[in-house]
């Protein structure tokens, strides 16, 4: 059995509501153990059997079945998570929003940062493994040029994006 964490994308966004209870059962019934949903964004952290992308396949059907939505998720060991959060680049500082983008491929993170033109003033970007860390002032969260692409709808199935203080929460 292995420690997991779903992050699902687009969860309590664009009239797709999941209440945390209705998830945790969802996953119970698929066979996962120990689950525990954080915050209302889609983050699960469970206990389940069988290889990453047969874990990922059954989560993402079974939402899919049970909630009627073109489900997707980021799939990550919970080992992992730690050196994640632990290997974020930059400085905190309290009038900035420090994040993780997720990717269920490294091709499109590596695309999501490939010739982008940010202003180290406003926004730092680095990558980061399975990852790339970015953090912004807060209340630019979706202006920047680092936002914006990340917005694009070619990154939409596989790529999330968690604010290390959630990350820090799913530990």
């Amino acid at each position: 059995m292995t420690r997991w964490v779903a992050l699902l994308r687009g969860v309590n966004v664009n009239g797709i509501t999941i209440r945390n209870a209705d998830l945790a059962t969802l996953f119970r019934e698929l066979g996962c153990a120990d689950v525990r949903t954080v915050l209302a964004s889609g983050n699960v952290v469970f206990t389940a059997p069988g290889e990453a992308s047969e874990v990922q396949a059954a989560v993402e059907q079974g939402l899919r079945d049970r909630f009627g939505y073109d489900a997707w998720i980021v799939l990550v060991p919970h080992e992992r998570l730690a050196a994640i959060v632990d290997g974020f680049p930059f400085g905190s500082a309290p009038d900035r929003h420090d994040y993780a983008v997720f990717g269920s491929d490294d091709t499109a993170l590596d695309e999501l940062i490939a010739d982008l033109d940010t202003d180290e003033a406003v926004e730092r970007v680095a990558r980061g493994d399975g990852v790339v860390y970015w953090s912004c002032p807060r209340g630019s969260s979706t202006d920047t040029a680092f936002a914006k692409r990340a917005a694009a709808a070619r990154f939409k199935r596989t790529t999330t994006t968690r604010n290390v203080n959630t990350l820090r929460k799913l530990l």
